[in-house]
């Protein structure tokens, strides 16, 4: 039996373009993109605080997931991308408020930069369901 793919899109104009989606249903596995901290009108959220930004790509991620019909109880791994590593804490207090009882298997590493030098942390996600 060949599983159904669902894709589920951020509403970006690059994704077309880029050929990515937000994330990806394969069967039971669900796979978010590396989410940035941008709002709904398409700015930086959070700028020079990286607790903020955490939050909103954790935000934008669980929607996602949702999305595809997934919960935050479904995620088996994150991964956080920071540009300064120095600042994990603040990144390590934003992702624990959600995980700290579903306990994912968690990387933190730092990059170089990301598109936007504003900002400073972005997460991915994935997903097991049932």
């Amino acid at each position: 039996m060949e599983s159904t793919r669902q894709t589920v899109s951020s509403g970006s104009p690059l994704e077309p373009r880029i050929g990515f989606s937000r994330a990806v249903r394969k069967g039971n596995h669900v796979a978010v993109a590396g989410t940035a901290p941008i709002s709904e009108e398409g700015t930086t959220v959070g700028q020079g605080d990286v607790y903020a930004q955490t939050v909103r790509c954790l935000d934008i991620a669980e929607a996602a997931l949702r999305e595809a019909g997934a919960t935050l109880t479904d995620v088996v791994r994150t991964r956080v991308m920071l540009t300064d590593m120095s600042q994990w804490r603040e990144a390590a207090r934003a992702h624990g408020e959600r995980f700290a009882q579903i306990r994912p298997v968690t990387t933190f590493v730092e990059v170089s930069r990301f598109i936007d030098e504003r900002w400073l942390v972005e997460v991915e996600v994935d997903a097991v369901i049932g």
